[in-house]
């Protein structure tokens, strides 16, 4: 019953630009701490960003720091991974994930995970 389904995957040039959204339904979205996580193939899910239930807090992995911004609309049951400056590493399939503990860094602290969209930034 519970999904997550993300949006805006894409292949885009080395230094360009993408915006990730992830549609949340059958839970109760504002009680729900939301990460990104990414998996590259061959390599072990590594974590990407998180937000808090308010939006109030975030975090991220030091490799994105100034270029990728997550936000969240509560509203619209919907979080957001805008992806600016990408690079080749970057590369890998994004999962959005909701938890009930916070905006942990960890995949097993989450609770819900979504199907994945795939990320390509060629160099």
């Amino acid at each position: 019953q519970v999904q997550l389904v993300e949006f805006g995957g894409g292949v885009v040039q080395a230094g360009g630009s993408l915006r990730l959204s992830c549609a949340a339904s059958g839970l109760s979205f504002r009680n729900y701490a939301m990460g990104w996580f990414r998996q590259a193939p061959g390599q072990e899910r590594e974590f990407v960003a998180a937000i808090s239930r308010s939006g109030s807090t975030t975090n991220y992995r030091d490799s994105v720091k100034g270029r990728f911004t997550i936000s969240r609309d509560n509203a619209k049951k919907t979080v957001y991974l805008q992806m600016n400056s990408l690079k080749p590493e970057d590369t890998a399939v994004y999962y959005c994930a909701a938890g009930s503990k916070g905006s942990n860094s960890g995949a097993a602290e989450y609770d819900y995970w979504g199907q994945g969209t795939q990320v390509t930034a060629s160099s």
